[in-house]
């Protein structure tokens, strides 16, 4: 049975990316397609933030490219990484600062057809356990640049969870740990997961981190 979807508000985009992506895990992105949604729970997050963090593409100022990052916040960001794979962010803090949640994960749990018909994968654990990954099965690429995550009839929006505690407990911890796949910036402590999700990216070394709704 398809839950019943629900954005969460544009409120909820407005702190820092770094308490905005452990916020998140729970919650659901999803993708309005063709043959309804598809999409699940997120699992997995990094934060980018504005003051001093040169792996962020806000660095430097405000350029075409990144321009949806510098505001409103609840709207996603998405570019293209080695000319071929996509990820999705949501911006976060008010708008003229820019700050970013990259997901990286999400357990798919709705729409499986259509996510396998965009993303040959060999298990459903492999089609949505990485940033790329994800995009790819939710037909996500750079028309969705700037399209607001907080409205249920837009292309792609995150949800609020039914069931974010039960969830939660089942596939806690909230574990912290340094961000992956960049050199700049590597030691901030800033990627936040699921530690009993098997849809998780890469398992390395964490610390257990609050949870909040």
């Amino acid at each position: 049975m398809t839950p019943n979807f629900n954005p969460l508000p544009r409120s909820f985009y407005a702190p820092s990316a770094a308490a905005v992506a452990p916020r998140l895990l729970g919650h659901w992105l999803i993708r309005n397609s063709p043959d309804g949604p598809c999409g699940g729970p997120i699992v997995e997050a990094e934060a980018y933030l504005a003051d001093d963090d040169p792996a962020s593409h806000a660095f430097g100022g405000e350029k075409p490219r990144n321009r949806v990052m510098f505001g409103p916040p609840g709207h996603a960001y998405v570019y293209l990484i080695y000319g071929f794979h996509f990820c999705v962010n949501a911006v976060c803090c008010p708008a003229g600062r820019a700050e970013a949640v990259l997901i990286r994960a999400v357990e798919a749990e709705v729409g499986l057809d259509a996510m396998r018909h965009n993303r040959q994968a060999a298990t459903t654990l492999a089609l949505t356990n990485g940033p790329g990954k994800l995009c790819a099965a939710l037909d996500i690429d750079r028309k969705l640049d700037g399209v607001d995550l907080c409205d249920a009839s837009a292309p792609l929006f995150i949800a609020r969870s039914p069931d974010l505690a039960r969830f939660r407990r089942q596939r806690g911890p909230v574990a912290v740990s340094t961000r992956i796949g960049i050199s700049k910036a590597a030691s901030l402590p800033l990627r936040f997961y699921l530690g009993g999700s098997p849809f998780m990216s890469r398992r390395v070394r964490a610390s257990a981190a609050p949870s909040s709704a």
